[in-house]
């Protein structure tokens, strides 16, 4: 029996931002973004986990604690834990996000 755990994108499970859950360990998870639409990124709000991203496609504005930060296919970001952090995505946007420890549903926005 393989030790190694693998989820297909196309069967992920979809989180209620639209989210999907790509693979998941005991201190990181990945998740991925696809094709989101623009939109303004709501309120900021804070989160118990560390973030960092990468950009496949598209444009999002990225702001923590105060300070926004525009990237583009190919920038990858980090959020601290504890940060307050709002994204408001730009250009259709697909994006690769690892979060420790791992984010899911209700905590996961």
């Amino acid at each position: 029996m393989s030790k190694i755990a693998t989820v297909s994108a196309s069967d992920a499970e979809t989180g209620a931002m639209g989210q999907k859950y790509l693979i998941a360990g005991d201190a990181a998870a990945l998740r991925m973004w696809h094709e989101e639409a623009p939109s303004d990124g709501g309120e900021p709000h804070v989160r118990d986990y560390e973030t960092v991203g990468y950009v496949v496609s598209g444009k999002v504005e990225v702001t923590v604690d105060g300070e926004t930060t525009p990237l583009a296919a190919g920038d990858s970001w980090h959020v601290p834990k504890g940060a307050t952090r709002s994204y408001r995505i730009v250009e259709t946007l697909t994006a690769i996000e690892a979060t420790s420890p791992p984010a899911r549903d209700a905590n996961d926005a």
